[in-house]
């Protein structure tokens, strides 16, 4: 069997659509999943959904961090008298293809001192940077590639999530290393497992 691909899925901020964007690799590599933490929400977790957009048969694993306010990790943590430590988190065990999704963007805090990009460099994971289209977005998504390449965190893929402005497409694509592989997710009218099969199914190279 090849190597595993083990990924972690990041994005230029909140509410850019990584959950969508992790089924559909889910989906498409036949990987397992782990949200390592939740903020909120835990009666429709990130993990929950992800199951319930998934035909095949996959591995969810346990959160590490299951919080009950809907924020910033650090501020969810807080609130029940919880720190979190990069020593908290080990990647789970598994021989299949493994898709990590993180909370927010990178520079999300888990701590006072500790942010979402440090436990990236603690997995030791390449990235999958998600974008999408909105006034803003070039500055954000050119910042976290910055600290993603002054980090030495690879990105190997990006993903264009819905229709982008032609002249934004282009500053982002250009700024992107070549070895980054591009990948094109259509705005979707419907969130349903036959939908996010068909993206699945047109991926290539992955």
């Amino acid at each position: 069997m090849n190597t595993p691909k083990k990924l972690f899925v990041t994005g230029i901020g909140t509410g850019i659509g990584k959950t969508i964007c992790s089924a559909i690799l889910v989906e498409y590599l036949k990987a397992d999943y782990w949200k390592p933490i939740q903020s909120g929400d835990l009666d429709q977790t990130d993990s929950m959904l992800v199951q319930s957009l998934v035909n095949n048969k996959i591995t969810i694993h346990p959160e590490r961090h299951r919080f009950k306010l809907a924020a910033s990790p650090h501020k969810s943590a807080a609130q029940e008298n919880i720190s979190i430590h990069l020593e908290d988190f080990e990647l789970p065990e598994t021989e299949n293809h493994l898709i990590v999704e993180g909370a927010g963007g990178l520079w999300v805090p888990l701590s006072d001192e500790v942010f979402m990009l440090d436990l990236i460099k603690k997995l030791k994971l390449p990235v999958v940077l998600v974008a999408k289209d909105y006034l803003g977005c070039i500055n954000h998504t050119l910042l976290s590639i910055e600290s993603l390449r002054k980090n030495s965190i690879p990105i190997a893929y990006f993903i264009f999530n819905g229709t982008f402005d032609e002249d934004t497409f282009r500053v982002i694509k250009k700024y992107l290393d070549e070895d980054t592989q591009i990948l094109h997710i259509p705005n979707l009218k419907t969130i349903e497992p036959n939908t996010i099969r068909e993206i699945a199914n047109k991926l290539k190279n992955i």
